[in-house]
């Protein structure tokens, strides 16, 4: 039996911090559900590290099904979240509803969507039909890049304090947690003191409930992007680029394949073929 939303938000009652990982696609959503993460999140960054877009804007409500239902698959044990993308909900709360449900329907959990107190309504209205909702504030890839750029929330008094009504309102719209991406490390730890729900930090600091990084940043997959929030425990790139040039040299020596890796006809069958 896979965690519920109830299992995240007793962590938090518990004093357990919470780990998520953005994942895409079966194979590392396997071995993220194998390590034990609370949360897999199917995000729209997909957009970026799968599909190689520019930023998230074009992903598509077709796209973010097929990840997760990819990742659905994969996991056994973990929460599966998955992004509302784009323009999916925002021009109206029936769109929210029927692109909510698609995601469900795709094997999700829980939804997410960006936006403080302009998506409260659309938050509340989702979760009325009975679908769990995550919400995410502080820097938002849908909006906030176009119209700010890629800079750290919070950093003023009046940002802060707009930060944190946020929050509270989410909170009483009926999310059962907050993602705080790019929030200073001190309305951070404020926002997460003031709610009761658990909040999942992205280059946020340690005082979130929960802390959240994309796989392929994790393993040092993705080279174009590297942002300072993103700790990386492997450098694969490099080795996954030195394996594939090794096999392109083996190929072109002879060298691949050897004889354990071809299959040979029985030798009195390869005798009567020769005659």
């Amino acid at each position: 039996m896979h965690k519920s939303v109830y299992d995240i938000i007793k962590k938090k009652k518990d004093g357990q911090k919470i780990s998520a990982i953005t994942s895409y696609d079966y194979t590392l959503g396997s071995l993220c559900d194998k390590a034990g993460i609370d949360i897999l999140l199917v995000g729209d960054s997909a957009g970026m590290v799968m599909l190689g877009y520019e930023n998230t804007i074009p992903v598509t409500m077709e796209q973010m099904c097929m990840f997760t239902e990819a990742v659905s698959r994969a996991r056994n044990n973990a929460l599966l979240v998955a992004d509302l993308p784009f323009m999916s909900y925002q021009a109206s709360i029936e769109d929210a509803i029927k692109n909510s449900g698609m995601l469900i329907k795709s094997g999700a959990d829980a939804v997410k969507l960006e936006g403080g107190n302009s998506m409260v309504k659309t938050i509340s209205a989702i979760v009325d039909i009975g679908i769990p909702v995550m919400g995410h504030i502080g820097l938002q890839p849908q909006t906030t890049m176009l119209s700010q750029g890629y800079k750290v929330q919070g950093k003023t008094k009046d940002s802060a304090i707009k930060l944190i009504q946020d929050a509270k309102e989410i909170e009483e719209a009926g999310a059962f947690s907050i993602v705080l991406e790019m929030v200073s490390h001190e309305v951070a730890q404020m926002i997460s003191e003031t709610v009761s729900i658990p909040t999942i930090g992205i280059g946020s600091g340690v005082g979130c409930d929960g802390q959240i990084l994309v796989v392929q940043d994790l393993l040092g997959m993705f080279e174009k992007i590297k942002p300072k929030f993103a700790k990386r425990y492997l450098n694969l790139n490099d080795d996954i680029l030195k394996a594939l040039e090794n096999y392109k040299k083996d190929v072109e020596s002879g060298v691949f394949p050897a004889q354990e890796n071809w299959f040979s006809m029985d030798n009195d069958e390869l005798t009567k073929l020769r005659n």
